[in-house]
């Protein structure tokens, strides 16, 4: 934003609960900017998780829609990818629940980020 002459519509960063940046979302939030989840089931690592999968279960959804529901209750776009027919019809089935307060709190739990306001913790090179 300090050097660029038209500011961006949408910031595509990695964001799930275990990459909950608290600080970027409310910053990009406060300019206008959407954020765009980039890997919001951390390919397939967090389907695995513990208290994702004790809030999946209760809810009667699958992890995958918890995690993709949590993204959109934090305000953020989500763009699921799958080669797998089930895979897609299933995530696309996210709007009809919500997670509750309970449910959101401890899956911002699980972020590993410190809620940085950084799109990445260390350089790509």
């Amino acid at each position: 934003m300090a050097t660029a002459t038209t500011p961006p519509m949408v910031d595509q960063v990695q964001l799930s609960p275990f990459e909950y940046r608290r600080g970027l979302l409310r910053s990009a939030q406060e300019r206008g900017v959407a954020l765009e989840a980039y890997s919001p089931l951390g390919t397939g690592r967090h389907l695995g998780d513990r208290t994702v999968g004790k809030i999946a279960a209760r809810a009667g959804r699958t992890p995958a829609q918890v995690l993709l529901r949590w993204c959109l209750q934090r305000d953020a776009v989500v763009i699921t990818k799958s080669t797998h027919r089930e895979r897609i019809a299933e995530n696309a089935q996210v709007f009809d629940f919500a997670l509750g307060d309970d449910d959101m709190a401890a899956l911002d739990g699980l972020d590993r980020t410190g809620g940085t306001d950084r799109a990445l913790e260390r350089p790509w090179w």
